[in-house]
C-alpha cells in the first residue's frame, strides 16, 4: 500500500506539472523563467540509505527521519521524492561570473559520508573562513586568507567533531559563529581559532526556557548579527521530523521552529514560534538575516517557499511568497536583500516585496556553475558573493561584473 499510494502521488504531481506552464516571459522588472527537471541523485542503494537506523556512525545524535511531515523524501527515489521536482530557474541577467578559487582537501561527495560546505564567511580583511563536513579526525573549519590561501585550521581538539556542520557567521569584532544542527550548538571562536563561548548542550536537543534555567537548543540551523550586536538564532530543520519530540523527555517538549534573540553580550532575551500554518507562521528557519535598514529578522522558511518578516522584537511585519526553495538570506553592503534557492540551484536578488530581480546559476547538479544544494552565502568588500554547496565539496565564486 505504501509503494501503491507513493506511485499515484508521484502520477498525480507529474499531472499537475504536465498542466502548468513550463516558462514565463521577463516581465514587471523580473527575468524570464523555465521549469528545469533535475538529474537523478546519485544513491547507490537509496533503499538503505533513507532506512538506515538511527543509531548508525552517520547519526550519533539520534536525530529521528523525517516520517511524518509532507516534506519528507520518499525512502523510494523518484517517487513522489522532493528531489525530483521540477525547479523554477530565472534567465542569468546580472552578469557574474563563476569560478572555484579555493583547494579543499577533501573533496570526495560519495556516500553518506561526504565533504561538502554547507556555509563560508568573510571577515573584515578579506579572509574567507569554510565549515565543511567531514568525517571524526579532519578539520572542518578552515580560514583563507585574501588571496586563497589556507592559513588557519581548527580541529576536533579545539570544537569537537561537529556532528552536522551547517550555518556560518563573522560578527562584527571578526569573532566566527559556527552552527552545529544535529550536535545542537552554536558555537563563537575567535578570529585566531579559539573557542570563546557556546551556546547549548552537545547532542543535547532540547527547548530554551530561560525561567528555569534550561538553556538548550533544537536543530539550530543560522545565526545573523544586528547593527548593535545582538544576535538571532534560527532553528527548525527537525520541524520535518515531528516525531523528534516523542521520546518522553521533558526538555524536548515544543517541537516548533523558533528564532531565539540574544544581546551582545550573549544575554537571552526573548524567542518566537513559527507552529507552521498561516500568515506570520514558519515550518522552519533555515536561513535567518537581519535588514540592516531597519532591523527587521527575515526568515526562510525553505520548504514552504517562503520568507517570514519579523520586527527586531518578533512582531509579524509580512509573508513573501516565493517560487523557489529559500534556503539563505543575506543583505549586501548597499542593503539588498539576497537568496540561496539551495537545491533550485541559484542565487537571487530581490527587493524588499520578494520580486526576484536577477539571478546566477545553472540551476540543480554537479556540473559548472550547478549546485546540489547552495546555501549560506558572504560577500566580500568588492561586491562579490561566495557560496558553499553542501553535498558537493567546493566553493564558488561569483565575480561581479565591472561597471
Amino acid at each position: 500500500m505504501r509503494v501503491a499510494s507513493l506511485t499515484v502521488m508521484a502520477l498525480l504531481a507529474a499531472s499537475a506539472v504536465a498542466a502548468q506552464p513550463t516558462s514565463g516571459p521577463a516581465a514587471n522588472g523580473s527575468p524570464g523563467w523555465f521549469l528545469q527537471v533535475p538529474p537523478p541523485p546519485r544513491i547507490a542503494n537509496p533503499l538503505a540509505y533513507r532506512t538506515q537506523p538511527a543509531t548508525t556512525p552517520n547519526n550519533k545524535a539520534n536525530v529521528p527521519l523525517c516520517v511524518k511531515a509532507t516534506v519528507c523524501d520518499s525512502i523510494f527515489v523518484g517517487l513522489a521524492n522532493r528531489n525530483m521536482v521540477p525547479r523554477v530557474q530565472w534567465r542569468q541577467t546580472l552578469g557574474y561570473t563563476f569560478s572555484y578559487p579555493i583547494k579543499l582537501s577533501i573533496t570526495d561527495d560519495n556516500g553518506p559520508y561526504h565533504s561538502g560546505v554547507p556555509a563560508v564567511g568573510i571577515d573584515s580583511k578579506g579572509n574567507l573562513w569554510v565549515f565543511q563536513r567531514h568525517l571524526p579526525g579532519s578539520a572542518q573549519l578552515t580560514k583563507f586568507d585574501s588571496s586563497y590561501k589556507q592559513i588557519l585550521t581548527v580541529g576536533d581538539d579545539v570544537i569537537g567533531h561537529q556532528e552536522k556542520p551547517h550555518g556560518l557567521a563573522v560578527d562584527g569584532e571578526d569573532n566566527v559563529w559556527i552552527v552545529d544542527a544535529d550536535a545542537a550548538t552554536v558555537m563563537k571562536l575567535s578570529p585566531d581559532g579559539k573557542l570563546l563561548k557556546t551556546f547549548g548542550s552537545k547532542l543535547k536537543r532540547g527547548d530554551w526556557d530561560e525561567a528555569k534555567g534550561q538553556r538548550l537548543l533544537w536543530q539550530p540551523m543560522d545565526i545573523a548579527f544586528a547593527t548593535n550586536g545582538d544576535f538571532y538564532i534560527g532553528e527548525g530543520h527537525a520541524n520535518e521530523s515531528p516525531n523528534d519530540v516523542e521520546s518522553g523527555d521533558p526538555a524536548n517538549m515544543v517541537g516548533a521552529a523558533r528564532v531565539l534573540h540574544f544581546n551582545r553580550n550573549g544575554d537571552f532575551i526573548n524567542q518566537w514560534y513559527g507552529n507552521s500554518v498561516g500568515q506570520g507562521k514558519f515550518s522552519m528557519a533555515h536561513g535567518v538575516a537581519v535588514d540592516p535598514r531597519n532591523g527587521d529578522v527575515w526568515i526562510g522558511d525553505r520548504e514552504q517557499y517562503r520568507i517570514v518578516v519579523y520586527t527586531k522584537d518578533g512582531h509579524f511585519v509580512k509573508t513573501l511568497q516565493m517560487r523557489n526553495l529559500i534556503c539563505a538570506i543575506d543583505f549586501d553592503a548597499a542593503g539588498n536583500p539576497w537568496i540561496a534557492s539551495g537545491q533550485d540551484g541559484q542565487i537571487l536578488r530581490i527587493d524588499r516585496n520578494g520580486k526576484v530581480l536577477g539571478a546566477m546559476g545553472n540551476g540543480y547538479g554537479r556540473e559548472p556553475g550547478q549546485a546540489i544544494e547552495t546555501t549560506y552565502m558572504a560577500f566580500d568588500k568588492q561586491g562579490n558573493i561566495f557560496t558553499g554547496d553542501t553535498s558537493v565539496g567546493r566553493v564558488t565564486k561569483w565575480t561581479k561584473p565591472k561597471p
